[in-house]
């Protein structure tokens, strides 16, 4: 266990998870063992990164391999950094600034920046920063401990004794000589049923197999060998279960009043301001956490997303909302093109002016979308205490047809389709 520990501690894909949920800002350096005058701001200078996690102070290279290996190849540290660092921009801004980074990293374009896929960086960022405590494309951390572990009982069953560090020069009582190494050597202990089966050479043990089968044969009923228990079996070797994240489709309209610019002020925050305000941001993907007491009792998050680009078949058992204009070329590229099919199996949100007619559009898609309408637009967030109530009453009807699906904080039921009532 200790073994396993102190690996964990020296593997620089755990060190940066440890160092984002602490909140400690790693230092990049030019140095393996770095000063204050070999630390640096740029990504593109520096060789090396330090985490400082509860008073300890560990340095990797950035060009480590880590854990993280989604296409069975090791994505490099500085790659892993890079895309944490870059967690909250939009895809093509992401290219870009690898793009950037590889033109001014030593060697020019193409340096050692891998730009990570859209599915890929979602799973990296959700696994670092805590939302998942396990992932398909990272390797648990024990396999080197297992192996020396059946190294060791090998050596100790062949009668090699027990293996000894010869590079020790002392002990608590003094120096250790060559004599003392020479009766260790030759140290040989008892092992467990276990390590006494395991020879220096395989055993075919098929003929005693036949023989007890014989006599298993010939007892009663009454006395035969009561069935293994496959569900404790089950229990100690299955992986952990991976959280999935609901996903939310936004409109991509141009006339939209809702956007990944705005949408996370309006359904985090419950305060309406409009997508072209000045001070607010665009990011092709925005996440969320939000309470659904219905369903978990810790908040679940949610991304939103308004492209479908790089969508995976999978992907759409994950989808619990589509927020739309009435423009049916939005779904063009969906799981289902059809509206009316689409909004049986999702929920809709139009949201639009107080005061302002719905639009045919959405009165044609029928009961399957919900039309919310918030006031218009005063130049100041001032006084927008109705927004919170259109705000409860969307996330009320992506609650509701969650629930419907079968969705608890695992992931969805039955098969993340969303009956619309």
């Amino acid at each position: 266990m200790a073994q396993a520990a102190q690996t964990e501690v020296e593997d620089p894909l755990y060190n940066l998870r440890l160092s984002i949920k602490a909140s400690a800002t790693p230092i990049l350096s030019t140095s393996a063992e770095p000063t204050p005058s070999d630390y640096v701001d740029d990504l593109a200078q520096a060789t090396h990164i330090t985490f400082n996690v509860d008073d300890a102070h560990r340095t990797f290279a950035l060009t480590a391999d880590t854990r993280f290996a989604p296409d069975a190849k090791p994505v490099d540290l500085r790659s892993c950094y890079f895309a944490w660092a870059n967690k909250d921009a939009s895809v093509t801004d992401y290219f870009a600034a690898v793009a950037t980074l590889n033109e001014e990293l030593p060697g020019g374009a193409g340096g050692g920046v891998q730009s990570l896929p859209f599915a890929q960086k979602i799973e990296l960022i959700a696994w670092l920063s805590g939302e998942t405590e396990s992932s398909d494309s990272i390797a648990p951390i024990d396999g080197g401990a297992a192996a020396a572990a059946a190294g060791d009982a090998a050596a100790i069953a062949g009668g090699k004794g027990v293996p000894v560090d010869r590079n020790m020069k002392s002990t608590q009582g003094g120096m250790v000589d060559a004599r003392l190494l020479q009766i260790y050597d030759g140290e040989r202990t008892m092992g467990d049923h276990n390590t006494i089966l395991r020879g220096n050479k395989p055993v075919d043990f098929s003929p005693y197999r036949k023989t007890a089968a014989s006599f298993f044969r010939n007892r009663p009923d009454s006395h035969k060998p009561s069935a293994p228990q496959p569900a404790l079996v089950s229990n100690l070797t299955k992986k952990p279960h991976q959280k999935v994240q609901p996903i939310i489709l936004l409109s991509p309209s141009a006339s939209s009043l809702l956007r990944t610019s705005n949408i996370k002020s309006f359904l985090d925050d419950g305060i309406f301001i409009p997508p072209n305000a000045a001070d607010t941001t665009s990011a092709n993907m925005i996440q969320i956490r939000r309470p659904m007491p219905s369903i978990s009792s810790q908040p679940i998050t949610f991304i939103l997303v308004d492209s479908t680009a790089s969508f995976k078949p999978t992907y759409w058992s994950r989808v619990v909302a589509v927020f739309t204009t009435g423009q049916t070329w939005q779904f063009k590229s969906y799981k289902y093109p059809n509206p009316a099919e689409l909004f049986s199996h999702y929920p809709g949100v139009y949201v639009g002016w107080q005061g302002e007619d719905t639009p045919q559009g959405i009165v044609d898609l029928g009961r399957g979308v919900m039309s919310a309408k918030v006031d218009k637009w005063t130049g100041t967030d001032k006084g927008r205490w109705r927004d919170r109530e259109v705000v409860e009453r969307i996330w009320a009807r992506i609650e509701e047809g969650m629930r419907r699906a079968g969705w608890t904080r695992e992931g969805p039921g039955l098969a993340g389709q969303q009956p619309s009532r």
